[in-house]
């Protein structure tokens, strides 16, 4: 079973729960419908990794980075900088053919985290930025989400079971795209101003 780092502990998710389609502007960049619905769907542990490679079996990956929060005892704890990485292409055939995206976002080493750093409450203001060789890609609050934190975990907590250590990814702001070779990858979550936790990945060929 593949770990998170909390409070220079390893933490080990039984899964990551994944909300698709939370900010406006990303459902514009796609060209997606706003859902009626609440968008979820799963990663297994397995998705964990500390590499961000450009594809996985011969199929081009896309980055997106969001806000990864940890569940413990009932609530969120603790954020990271999440990447959950994409098929783009597959995903598109699958969702044209009204099929689950599981085979293009649940494969091994799709899911990419910086440490766990604590949070007060689940709906403080956070900012979540992705800077690629220097130029920011992705920068946006999670006041912009549409269904925010707290809601997602009542949400979730309605139908599914948390346990301990079980990831909450909240979505991607726009600027996604493809993961290229030898680039440079800073993720960081933003406290009022002041960078609270930091990630660097150097993409790579798997």
């Amino acid at each position: 079973m593949r770990s998170v780092n909390y409070q220079s502990t390893q933490i080990t998710p039984s899964k990551i729960i994944c909300v698709g389609r939370n900010y406006l502007a990303h459902i514009k960049e796609l060209g997606n419908q706003v859902p009626e619905e609440m968008v979820i769907f799963l990663k297994p542990n397995s998705a964990i990794s500390e590499n961000l490679f450009v594809q996985h079996q011969g199929e081009p990956l896309h980055y997106e980075a969001e806000l990864a929060y940890l569940y413990q005892k009932g609530s969120f704890v603790a954020v990271a900088l999440g990447l959950d990485l994409t098929k783009r292409g597959l995903q598109s055939t699958l969702k044209k053919h009204g099929l689950p995206w599981e085979r293009a976002k649940a494969f091994d080493c799709s899911a990419l985290f910086s440490d766990f750093v604590s949070i007060e409450e689940s709906d403080e203001e956070l900012t979540l930025s992705l800077t690629i060789n220097g130029e920011q890609i992705q920068y946006a609050s999670n006041q912009l989400m549409m269904h925010k934190p707290s809601d997602i975990l009542r949400s979730v907590q309605t139908w599914l079971t948390l346990a301990d250590g079980d990831i909450v990814m909240t979505g991607t702001p726009q600027g996604v795209g493809a993961v290229k070779g030898n680039h440079s990858f800073c993720g960081q979550v933003i406290r009022k101003h002041s960078v609270i936790v930091e990630k660097i990945w150097h993409s790579e060929e798997s």
